[in-house]
C-alpha cells in the first residue's frame, strides 16, 4: 500500500510539473500574441495618419507626386502584410517613403510652418516612438518564448504540445546595412 502511495506521488508531482511548465509556456506565447496586436495597432495608427500628412504636403508640393505615389505604395503593402517577416520588410519600405516624403517637406519653409502639418509630424513621431517600444517588447516575448521552447526540460513539454519558435521583427540585411551609415547633418 506505501508503494502505491509513493507512485501516485510521484505521478502527482511530475503531472504538476508538466502542467506548470505547460501554463508557462502558455503565458509566454500569449505575450508574444499581445505584443504583436500592439505593433500592429500602432502600424494602423501609422498608416491612419499618412494620407492627412500626404494630403497637408501635397497641397505645398504639387510636383513631387513621384514621392506621394511611393507613401501611397508602401501603405498600401504594409495594410495587406501578413505574418511577421512580410509586415517588418513591408514597414521598413514604409519608413523609406516616409523619410523621402519629410525630405519632401524640409524644401518647403511655408509647409514647416503650418500649423496642421507641424501636428500631424508630431502626432507621426509619437506613433514611430510607440512602433519602436512595441517591437522590443514583441522581441523580448519572442525571446522568453523561444529560449523557452529551446531549453531543458521544457523543450520536452513544449515538443509535446506542438510549441514552435517564433520570428523577431528585424530589419533586413539591407536596412541594417543603411542603418549603420552615419547620418549626415547639413547645415
Amino acid at each position: 500500500m506505501t508503494a502505491l502511495w509513493i507512485i501516485l506521488g510521484i505521478v502527482a508531482v511530475v503531472l504538476l510539473f508538466i502542467g506548470g511548465m505547460y501554463n508557462s509556456l502558455v503565458t509566454l506565447r500569449v505575450r508574444v500574441d499581445e505584443a504583436w496586436s500592439d505593433i500592429t495597432v500602432q502600424l494602423k495608427r501609422r498608416i491612419d495618419l499618412i494620407p492627412n500628412l500626404v494630403e497637408t504636403v501635397k497641397g505645398y508640393a504639387k510636383h513631387e507626386s513621384g514621392v506621394f505615389e511611393e507613401v501611397t505604395k508602401a501603405r498600401a503593402s504594409l495594410m495587406n502584410a501578413k505574418g511577421v517577416k512580410e509586415t517588418a520588410d513591408s514597414e521598413n519600405q514604409f519608413e523609406g517613403a516616409l523619410k523621402s516624403l519629410f525630405a519632401v517637406a524640409e524644401s518647403y519653409p511655408d509647409l514647416k510652418a503650418n500649423q496642421n502639418f507641424m501636428e500631424l509630424q508630431q502626432e507621426l513621431v509619437d506613433t514611430e516612438d510607440k512602433i519602436q517600444a512595441s517591437r522590443r517588447f514583441y522581441n523580448g516575448g519572442v525571446r522568453d518564448l523561444n529560449t523557452k521552447i529551446q531549453t531543458f526540460p521544457s523543450n520536452l513539454i513544449a515538443g509535446m504540445f506542438g510549441f514552435k519558435s517564433r520570428e523577431f521583427f528585424e530589419l533586413s540585411e539591407t536596412e541594417q546595412k543603411e542603418a549603420e551609415k552615419p547620418v549626415d547633418v547639413k547645415f
